[in-house]
This record gives structure tokens, C-alpha cells and sequence, in this order.
């Protein structure tokens, strides 16, 4: 028996909608990345892109536990002698909700081109508008 291999004009792509409102960060991260890798589709090929985009709507509203928010930094590197910059959480989560999300969903994703095509299929909104209503995006709990 041959193992089936999907071909990318057979995957229909499909787009869910996941509302981030009172949900903890890292665990809405790794649902999130899991429906972005197709991990949920039985077509599932770890090496391809099933198509699936993701749309999350209030990232603003997201809840943040222990002492991360004081005390996590992200870190930033220019390219020159003494370039790298660093920030704390919290100013960011305050300034970009958005941000801070998406960098918790990206750093789930393989550090492929793969990830790279993947996080492109990634729609981070602070609020809950969004302009995909043509998509008909389901709704994840």
C-alpha cells in the first residue's frame, strides 16, 4: 500500500475565526499555531502548508499570568556593533496588543520558509472587527 501525498490543488484552504477575550496568551498561542499548521485536518502533511488562515480578534484582551508581563523581555538586534534592543513586556502589550500575540504564535511555528508561509496566513485584530467576512471564517471556542 503506497502513503498518500496530498497535492496542494486538492487542499481547499479554510479560515477560522478564534475570539482571544479572557484566554490565557500561551495557550491561545498553541491552538492557534496547531490550526495554522492543519495539525486538525486529516489531510495533514507536516512538510506542507494545508492552506488554513487563522483570524484572531481581541488581542487586546488576552490574560497575561505570573510575572511575565514585568518581567519578559523581547530582544531585537539591529545588525550593528552594540545594536541590540531590548523591551519589556508590558509597554508593548500596552502600545501593541497585537504584537505581542502574533510573537507568541510565530515562535510556536517550525523556523522554516514553512513558518515564514505559515505566519502569513495569520490575522491578529486588538479589537473585534475585522474585514474577512467574504472568507466566512468559522468560529473556534
Amino acid at each position: 500500500m503506497r502513503t498518500y501525498v496530498p497535492k496542494a490543488t486538492e487542499l481547499a484552504p479554510k479560515w477560522y475565526l478564534v475570539d482571544a477575550q479572557g484566554q490565557v496568551l500561551g495557550r491561545v498561542a498553541a491552538r492557534v499555531a496547531s490550526l495554522l499548521r492543519g495539525k486538525q485536518n486529516p489531510r495533514f502533511t507536516p512538510y506542507m502548508s494545508t492552506g488554513e488562515h487563522v483570524i484572531v480578534i481581541n488581542a487586546a484582551k488576552i490574560k497575561i499570568t505570573g510575572s511575565k508581563l514585568g518581567s519578559k523581555q523581547y530582544h531585537h538586534f539591529t545588525g550593528y556593533p552594540g545594536g541590540l534592543k531590548t523591551k519589556n513586556m508590558q509597554p508593548r502589550f500596552a502600545l501593541q496588543p497585537e504584537a505581542v500575540l502574533r510573537d507568541a504564535i510565530v515562535g510556536m511555528l517550525p523556523k522554516t520558509t514553512l513558518g515564514k508561509h505559515l505566519a502569513r496566513n495569520l490575522r491578529v485584530y486588538g479589537d473585534d472587527k475585522h474585514p474577512h467576512f467574504g472568507q466566512q471564517p468559522e468560529a473556534v471556542s
